[in-house]
């Protein structure tokens, strides 16, 4: 590799591109964050995700534009313009390497509260999976296929529980964001007639808010059947998470954790489908409770009485389009 070629790669993993940001002006939102990503906003409006490749290059998303991604070589194109030797201008200063472009201020680094020093390296699909996310709104009180299709109450929606664990994407889909260990991992898209999961990320679980006071753990398939039973069975002291389906390698360690922290006395409720599909995450979950050695919880498996039958389906058969129930 040519030498003018290396120190390009060299300014991709030794120049922080928080620390960069930060000195142009962006801000850091400590609370969206995570161990491997970080959300930063400008004053202009734009706001971005960074991540550090397993590649150990440092990459940015644009938030309001998907095609403003890349390195900090795309970073610096994109928001200063001009050639590769302009890029080298700006960025050897951050590694000692050189003077700032001529008429430039001296270089100026923020303080170390004003960027994050380290992160955990991430593929580059989900710190995309997290950018796209980040550009979606919050569903609001009311969403017409959640509520008229599937009778879910605007009242539950509502609920700080849920409130900020449904969004609304660019082409109307409602999304239910997964967590694992590490942070936002992938989505849930549900929409009339159509079901996905965000391409590039992975399955974790989607959950409710959690409060100290809960007494139940409520595990469904999907987040709307989640929800559904939350109408049916009532919704308060209690925490609710979906698998999407069936599980994928890394959900049982989650589902152990999350049973980990009920308060003792608890109960694990399975709302899981009465078909072949649900029998088996029921067997299932119901190892991993006596993996996690809770003695003092208690498994109840709460599933509907007709076969083949879903929570959302007896919601729905209770409760036609348009004419939803007060959630309990």
């Amino acid at each position: 590799m040519e030498p003018r070629r290396d120190e390009l790669e060299d300014f991709k993993t030794r120049v922080n591109l928080t620390e960069f940001a930060a000195a142009e002006g962006y801000a850091l939102d400590r609370k969206a964050s995570s161990r491997n990503s970080a959300v930063m906003v400008h004053p202009a409006g734009d706001k971005i995700i960074i991540a550090r490749g397993e590649d150990g290059h440092w990459v940015y998303f644009s938030v309001r534009d998907p095609g403003d991604h890349g390195t900090i070589i795309d970073f610096v194109q994109r928001r200063k313009g001009g050639t590769l030797g302009n890029v080298r201008q700006v960025l050897r200063p951050w590694v000692g390497g050189g003077l700032s472009p001529p008429a430039s201020p001296p270089l100026l680094r923020p303080s170390a509260d004003r960027f994050i020093e380290r992160l955990e390296p991430i593929t580059r699909d989900v710190a995309q999976v997290r950018a796209r996310y980040e550009a979606m709104k919050p569903v609001g009180a009311y969403n017409a296929y959640l509520c008229e299709d599937r009778a879910i109450p605007p009242a539950l929606l509502a609920q700080p529980a849920f409130a900020s664990r449904i969004r609304v994407d660019e082409r109307g889909n409602v999304i239910f964001p997964h967590f694992n260990a590490a942070g936002l991992c992938g989505y849930e898209i549900k929409n009339r007639g159509f079901t996905g999961f965000a391409s590039g990320g992975t399955k974790g679980l989607w959950a409710s808010v959690p409060t100290p006071e809960d007494e139940r753990l409520v595990v469904a398939e999907t987040a709307i059947d989640a929800l559904s039973y939350a109408v049916l069975a009532g919704h308060h002291r209690a925490r609710f998470v979906s698998i999407a389906g069936q599980m994928n390698p890394e959900q049982p360690a989650l589902l152990r954790s999350a049973i980990g922290k009920l308060a003792a006395g608890g109960r694990i409720v399975l709302a899981f489908d009465n078909d072949e599909g649900g029998d088996s995450l029921a067997a299932r979950v119901t190892e991993l409770f006596a993996e996690a050695q809770r003695a003092d919880l208690t498994l109840i498996d709460d599933r509907p009485s007709i076969r083949g039958a879903d929570w959302n389906d007896v919601l729905v058969s209770q409760h036609p389009p348009g004419h939803g129930p007060e959630p309990r």
